[in-house]
């Protein structure tokens, strides 16, 4: 009789192929078996019928500001949030204060995962005019994700805004750079229209959509004189969806959670608990961001998680802080949007694992499949629930989707064949690890 650590039985699991109702037998961390394993046993056997399995969520676009202000959030909230909401891996961004853009930084950040990180954690690494000779190296140490570029809409010293920098950038090293493309120019020169005090929806005309578009279309113009591949988080505008189907071959693309759930209405509604960096923009660019998740054009579907404190959000627009929570809610959003017949099951898992997993490199993860990790997000499609404030674990404590009530939720969490959350309830002690990648070194 073939024995396994675990076995969920009975599920409807996602599988690369389609959705199949079968077993799935763990041993070591790993998928041993996939298949009717009605003779065999198990140390821990799980009943998932009426359930559906996916393979372990990744938020690939996360800030969780440690080190920096842990009245706000850290590694631990941060990570405890993605857990409770279904998510089996994070990737982090280096604008932390001090920013992650150096070896020394990054081996602190890595050694402060062991016994902090509810889930499994990859680290970006940022791009300075400081560090270009650098990030060659960089990008190949272990846990190691992606380079991150901020091409405009900087804090600190990640600011690289210039066509002669960001072709360096481009030239050293050789794994996909991740871009916040806004271009810094046209946001400075614009500035002066605004003054404090003006409506929160001056947001999205501040940063319009040529200020979006620019930056894309210099970021493909370097990329293709390079052959450097690049990924542009946050695509929020349908003229850079439509452009970038021309650019498959050096270009992959990230939309928001944000950009596919809020229109500019929340503007309104919300104050400066909508305002993000891109902004929140009309009907006709969510509608776009629908159409290219549709056809095959956005690869990863992230949260963009930037908390801030409440004081800092309710400032006068444009003094307000930009950025929003997200990395508890978006899976049971992104579930939601499923039930309303948005998008499949399969296609979810494609934009939150395989996607994640193709565009950065990662082994071992994204997909339900013999040798990989063991790691699942376990959902109950009928279940209905809310979204409330007193369920948010970052100390911010707030969330711009208060008061959306779901159908589809994240129950249960698998970390690399454990139980790390069942029914709202964390299990065992913080058991995350840094996420491993093709080219780093020692990885």
């Amino acid at each position: 009789m073939a024995s396994y650590d675990l076995i969920l039985r009975g599920g409807a699991c996602v599988l690369p192929w389609g959705v199949e109702t079968t077993d799935v037998g763990v041993r070591e961390g790993r998928i041993a078996a996939l298949g009717d394993l009605r003779t065999a046993h198990a140390a821990n056997e799980v009943d998932c019928r009426g359930l559906h399995v996916l393979p372990g969520l990744i938020d690939a676009h996360v800030h969780l500001r440690d080190p920096g202000d842990p009245a706000v959030e850290d590694l631990a909230h941060g990570t405890k949030g993605a857990l409770l909401g279904g998510l089996a891996a994070v990737f982090d961004m280096p604008n932390t204060a001090p920013s992650i853009t150096d070896r020394e930084r990054l081996d602190w950040k890595r050694g402060y995962l062991d016994g902090r990180a509810w889930v499994d954690v990859g680290l970006y690494v940022g791009a300075s005019k400081k560090n270009i000779e650098d990030l060659g190296t960089l990008e190949q140490q272990p846990n190691v994700c992606a380079v991150k570029v901020f091409a405009g809409s900087s804090t600190g010293d990640l600011l690289v805004e210039d066509d002669a920098s960001l072709e360096a950038v481009m030239r050293s090293g050789r794994r996909r750079i991740c871009y916040h493309s806004e271009d810094e120019y046209r946001l400075q020169e614009r500035k002066p229209q605004f003054k404090s005090g003006m409506p929160h929806r001056n947001h999205m005309v501040w940063r319009d959509v040529e200020c979006a578009f620019l930056g894309t279309r210099r970021l493909m113009a370097l990329a293709r004189r390079t052959g450097r591949p690049a990924h542009i988080l946050h695509v929020s505008t349908a003229e850079e969806l439509d452009y970038l189907r021309d650019f498959r071959d050096v270009c992959t693309v990230e939309v928001l959670l944000n950009h596919l759930t809020q229109t500019d209405e929340a503007y309104d509604r919300l104050g400066g608990y909508a305002v993000m960096n891109p902004p929140i923009r009309d009907q006709r660019h969510m509608e776009a961001a629908w159409a290219a998740v549709a056809d095959g054009r956005v690869d990863v579907v992230g949260s963009d998680h930037a908390p801030h404190s409440r004081a800092a959000k309710e400032r006068p627009w444009p003094d307000c802080a930009a950025g929003l929570t997200g990395v508890q809610t978006i899976v049971p959003l992104m579930l939601d949007h499923v039930s309303a017949g948005r998008l499949s099951l399969s296609r979810l898992a494609d934009l939150m694992c395989a996607g994640p997993a193709r565009v950065y490199g990662v082994t071992g993860k994204g997909r339900l499949a013999a040798g990989y990790d063991a790691d699942f997000t376990v959902v109950d499609m009928r279940k209905q629930r809310t979204i409330e404030e007193s369920w948010i674990v970052s100390p911010c404590g707030w969330t711009p989707f208060a008061g959306h009530r779901c159908t589809g939720w994240p129950i249960m969490t698998v970390l690399r064949g454990e139980v790390a959350m069942r029914e709202d309830e964390v299990i065992g002690a913080p058991r995350g690890q840094g996420v491993r990648f093709l080219e780093a070194r020692g990885g």
